[in-house]
């Protein structure tokens, strides 16, 4: 399992930007499809919202990659 911290630096990141800025997706088209297609949880669940708003304390889990959205 691979394992990334993204420390937030604003109020919030849109989940489909989040999975592309860290290169999980190659574009924010392929991060919203991986949400569409049901492979994006966040915190144990599933999330079907492409663009939902992580705020901070946050677990998304794609695969084998495990991000940790935290609160700077």
């Amino acid at each position: 399992m691979t394992q990334h911290t993204f420390p937030l630096d604003r109020e919030f990141i849109e989940l489909n930007i989040l999975l592309k800025l860290l290169g999980i997706a190659s574009s924010g088209g392929a991060a919203k499809a991986m949400v569409a297609a049901g492979l994006v949880s966040v915190d144990g669940v599933v999330e079907s919202r492409k663009t939902r708003k992580l705020r901070g304390n946050e677990t998304v889990r794609v695969g084998d990659d495990e991000i940790r959205v935290l609160t700077a």
